[in-house]
């Protein structure tokens, strides 16, 4: 049997988080002969908790039949320095332990590793040279770019061009690239690091494989965790955002949209999710009798597939200035509103967009609250047969990025490296 490694910071099986992109990969690879050992930091990302290594250097425990190596890293919270003490931590853990687990479970045939930040991508390399194996390097989120999108380090500081260094020292080391978003390429043309600019990068090694939904676990939910709502059960025009409630996700926006669809009486906006603005929008809402607007607070995950199933059109509402959203979206929620079979609204216009590839929703040029209620008035409007056909190719435009076939093109990414 193959052995495959797959290093993932903020990775967590289904017991420990949401994070679960590899173990998925690692439950689908079993069927074509891979074991996929995934290795993770025990500091649980965003969560506080932590995974008990018992005193040791990692845990390895089996979930599923996915066996999963637990890193133990120092602890940290925010983003400061404490956080980047932790993915030191994890970098150098990583280096420190790769040779015990493979003379008691076995080297690794192909090893992955996979950002968000791109010290693990290093690792990968630095450990699969040491086993004289191939590596593949996952871009989930280009570092540093999305660092000066932010404005916290300029490109052409001296933190911003040796962190830009580092970046393509990993793209030319890595025998493989995989972007999950499909215009992410694109950085490494505009860098002019590809050989047809004049650089050493082979776009050829170059691999687009977005994340996704498993799709059979997704339509169980919406037929067994129901929650029991009127207003999800009521015949409405249903809107509903699903997510956190705070500045960034710009909710108040959804709130001055609504105030101009006052006038449509069944449209009702539901507003699932918790967050720091959460009491103070509530506030707002009463304030200005906002009738058509329903906050219903956290509730658990596992009643996301039913609700977004009740809707009438989800809402992925962005931010138009705080991420450059040119190169595509790899939102796992994105997939998840696709799989619920209802039309989709993004406040953002994308490139290499998902919602006109395959015609199951509307975006917006410019995030106002009055180009919002513009498009669902249209939705709202929309004669019956042309949104069953909109909803409908939501539901299977989702077949493309279930993690059966998701898995079909990172296998074909092993066998690339492979053969080399």
């Amino acid at each position: 049997m193959h052995r495959f490694w797959i290093f993932n910071h903020y990775a967590t099986t289904p017991k420990t988080g949401p994070m679960l992109r590899h173990y998925y990969f690692a439950e689908c690879l079993k069927d074509k002969g891979i074991e996929t050992t995934v290795f993770a930091a025990n500091e649980l990302h965003q969560t506080g908790d932590r995974v008990d290594t018992e005193g040791k250097p990692y845990l390895r425990t089996e979930e599923g039949g996915v066996p999963f190596v637990f890193v133990k890293t120092s602890p940290y919270q925010g983003n400061g320095i404490s956080r980047v003490k932790n993915m030191l931590s994890f970098f150098f853990g990583l280096l420190r332990i790769a040779k015990g687990c493979a003379k008691k479970y076995g080297k690794p045939d192909v090893i992955m590793g996979s950002s968000a930040h791109p010290l693990t991508g290093i690792a990968g390399i630095f450990v699969a040279r040491r086993f004289r194996v191939p590596v593949i390097v996952e871009v989930r989120d280009l570092w540093p770019e999305a660092i000066f999108s932010f404005g916290k380090v300029k490109m052409d500081s001296i933190v911003g061009k040796l962190l830009s260094a580092g970046e393509k020292w990993m793209y030319v080391h890595a025998d493989a690239i995989v972007f999950t978003k499909e215009g992410d390429v694109d950085h490494i043309k505009e860098m002019g690091w590809d050989t047809e600019h004049g650089g050493t990068i082979d776009l050829n090694k170059c691999f687009y494989v977005n994340n996704g939904v498993k799709l059979a676990d997704y339509e169980r939910s919406i037929q067994e965790d129901i929650l029991e709502d009127k207003d999800l059960a009521a015949d409405s025009f249903k809107v509903i955002y699903t997510g956190t409630i705070r500045p960034v996700n710009n909710v108040g926006n959804l709130l001055d949209t609504a105030k101009l669809l006052k006038d449509y009486p069944d449209i009702r906006f539901l507003i699932f999710g918790g967050g720091s603005q959460l009491e103070e929008l509530k506030k707002r809402a009463e304030a200005e009798k906002l009738s058509n607007v329903v906050f219903k607070g956290f509730v658990e995950k596992k009643y996301i597939p039913y609700i977004l199933s009740r809707s009438s059109v989800n809402i992925l509402n962005y931010s138009q200035s705080q991420y450059n959203w040119s190169r595509g979206n790899s939102s796992n929620k994105l997939f998840e509103y696709m799989a619920s079979g209802k039309p989709i609204i993004s406040t953002v216009k994308m490139g290499y967009c998902i919602l006109d590839q395959y015609q199951c929703g509307l975006s917006l040029e410019e995030c106002t609250p009055g180009a919002l209620a513009e498009e669902i008035k249209k939705l709202h409007d929309l004669p019956g047969e042309s949104y069953a056909v909109m909803a409908e190719n939501a539901r299977q435009g989702a077949r493309d990025f279930d993690f059966s076939v998701l898995t079909e093109r990172l296998y074909q990414v092993i066998r690339y490296v492979e053969k080399d």
